[in-house]
């Protein structure tokens, strides 16, 4: 080979890179199959967003049907945009902690960076089958954002019942936890200065919701939350205050209602702020109870400010994470394949 033919097919190899790089994906479509970089369908339901830097990191409930039986998995995904996410690890493989029984639950994991600890905790939903009577925060520690989380300990936040969690860390830094306490409510909790415990009960709102999100947006906060329906959606809501602790407006439709929130139900509300623009995400999953492994994503930029939410119609958009700008295209969002 002489060496007009290697630099004529260095220049080929150049620009096929090129081309790739050009098309690389950069556009959300809500409800469709949502692959990572092996091309596998991302395994992160009920899951909520960790920042650090410029990367973003998800983490949720891996359901592969591959995973061994009796164990509970969690897996982790970066990313730089939030469209094309890198697969990490599963960062649980946990067998029955608390000898729950078959058919035990881990459920929602969100993940916080302590900064003074230099740990990353994550908490989630623990529990059995039999009408979820255990009902407790399951509490993890890693060195590292993507290590192996180490099982704590479970317990239930100052004695409180908790199923579905959310997560929240306001602007100042504090963080927060949301929890559904079915005899009482949705409780706003603020956790320790080591993020291992509850200290506080910083607000009970007397609605029966799960799925809770919080965002502090433009001088307001606004919670949103799932009817108690289980797997089936249904009319998600929200309320917004000038404090956490209350009081609260009356809790109103985020979506039509007969639209049952697209067939989604929450599970965080993602604040970008960029140079130009601060966009929210709804966050969102469509459960499949029968293939839980194929259950789907639905994220939207939502309509947010003066006290009013709305979450639009799912169509395909795209984000610039440094400027904030969002972009929404014609094509319907819908997932339908």
């Amino acid at each position: 080979m002489n060496g007009r033919h290697i630099i004529s097919q260095a220049v080929l190899f150049l620009g096929l890179l090129v081309v790739i790089g050009c098309t690389t994906v950069r556009t959300i479509h809500p409800g469709a199959v949502w692959p990572d970089d092996r091309g596998q369908q991302i395994q992160a339901h009920g899951g909520g967003i960790l920042e650090l830097g410029k990367t973003y990191y998800w983490f949720g409930e891996d359901r592969s049907i591959e995973n061994a039986r009796g164990f509970r998995y969690v897996a982790c995904y970066s990313s730089d945009n939030l469209v094309n996410w890198r697969f990490r690890r599963q960062v649980v493989k946990l067998a029955d902690p608390e000898q729950l029984g078959r058919g035990w639950v881990l459920e929602r994991p969100k993940v916080y960076f302590n900064a003074k600890t230099r740990k990353f905790v994550m908490y989630a939903h623990i529990d059995g089958l039999g009408g979820y009577k255990f009902a407790s925060l399951a509490v993890f520690e890693s060195d590292t954002v993507d290590g192996d989380y180490r099982y704590l300990k479970s317990f239930r936040p100052l004695g409180y019942e908790s199923r579905d969690i959310g997560q929240f860390v306001d602007d100042d830094g504090t963080a927060y936890l949301i929890s559904e306490d079915r005899p009482n409510g949705f409780h706003i909790f603020k956790l320790s200065d080591d993020y291992l415990s509850v200290e506080k009960d910083v607000c009970l709102i007397p609605e029966h919701l799960e799925g809770g999100a919080i965002v502090h947006y433009d001088g307001l906060y606004y919670a949103i939350g799932s009817h108690l329906t289980g797997w089936n959606p249904n009319p998600n809501l929200y309320a917004t205050a000038r404090s956490l602790a209350g009081p609260w407006s009356e809790f109103k439709n985020i979506a039509p209602p007969e639209s049952n929130t697209y067939g989604s139900q929450s599970t965080m509300m993602l604040k970008i702020v960029g140079t130009k623009n601060t966009a929210v995400i709804f966050m969102g999953d469509i459960w499949k109870p029968r293939a839980q492994w194929d259950s789907r994503y639905l994220w939207m930029p939502l309509e947010i400010g003066d006290g009013k939410v709305n979450l639009p119609e799912p169509m395909d958009w795209s984000i610039n994470v440094k400027t904030g700008k969002i972009m929404i295209s014609k094509n319907n969002g819908t997932g339908k394949e």
